[in-house]
């Protein structure tokens, strides 16, 4: 079911579409991304250590095993896939020389578990650090030594990270604007989404609450989140997924038969949703296009 709050919702979606699972059997799945040259989709599978690959042609095959409980991936401006790794707290890129480490650690101490990563047209990699990846079955167990879980920028061509935030309990989805002047970051404990104005330099200012969660009504959270081409903000929460106005009006939610996790646009025009929803993998046709940045 699409539940409808406000009429623009409608020239974003059709409330007569329902999700369509593709796929299930899956123990919690995460992180999809979309890539164009091949055509297929990338998600993890963090409980079993797995990444897999999604084509009308293929099906579903897996990529990497183990991922090392690989959470958020996305995919650079020059076509390379970062993984935010919850086993070995790190984010790594995959290119045609193999696999990198971008992150591990911030001035020595090794990261939380790195969740939910971008990159920005300057080619600046921001990813958010949270605490879940310390938990057993999901990279841990493991203890937490940084005393915050923040969100980073890595700046081109440098090796050590940028603190840009560290007062959220547990950051995990974000999303940049279109213009670049605006970062989205959702807290899962919170049950928030903030948005703070980007500065010269990447210092973030007025943060501020963008949009509050509905709680206890549904055992959903806002954790993976991403903006279409008119910069609304589509991000997992109570029920499934919600659909949020750059102004913080909710504009609707999309009802899932599962905790949804995370979602991305596909396909060759950029309007089917794909969903990740604990067991199942989910698609849906929209009328919104989905904001890309990549290869």
């Amino acid at each position: 079911m699409i539940e409808v709050f406000e009429n623009d919702l409608k020239a974003l979606l059709d409330p007569s579409q329902e999700p369509a699972c593709i796929s299930q059997g899956f123990q919690f799945t995460e992180g999809p991304v979309w890539e164009r040259t091949n055509r297929c989709l990338y998600f993890s599978d963090i409980p079993a250590n797995t990444l897999y690959r999604y084509s009308e042609q293929a099906g579903f095959t897996v990529r990497r095993k183990p991922s090392f409980h690989s959470n958020g991936m996305t995919i650079d401006q020059q076509g390379r896939m970062l993984v935010c790794e919850h086993g070995t707290h790190r984010v790594t890129r995959e290119g045609s020389a193999g696999i990198e480490v971008v992150a591990e650690s911030y001035r020595g101490d090794p990261l939380n578990s790195p969740n939910d990563v971008i990159v920005a047209g300057d080619g600046s990699i921001i990813f958010t650090d949270p605490h879940y990846g310390l938990e057993d079955g999901l990279g841990g167990p493991r203890r937490q030594v940084l005393p915050f879980r923040g969100v980073y920028r890595l700046a081109p061509g440098a090796t050590e990270l940028t603190l840009l935030v560290d007062d959220f309990t547990a950051p995990n989805g974000l999303a940049l604007s279109q213009d670049e002047r605006t970062l989205y970051i959702d807290d899962t404990i919170g049950m928030h989404l903030r948005a703070f104005a980007i500065g010269d330099g990447w210092k973030l200012k007025n943060g501020r609450v963008l949009f509050d969660f509905p709680r206890g009504a549904d055992p959903g959270v806002p954790d993976g989140m991403k903006l279409d081409e008119k910069g609304n903000i589509w991000c997992t929460g109570p029920y499934g997924v919600w659909v949020v106005s750059p102004s913080g009006a909710a504009l609707g939610c999309i009802h899932m038969p599962e905790v949804t996790a995370n979602l991305n646009w596909g396909e060759e025009d950029g309007r089917t949703l794909f969903m990740t929803a604990s067991t199942g993998v989910y698609r849906l046709r929209t009328l919104a296009r989905g904001r890309y940045i990549g290869g």
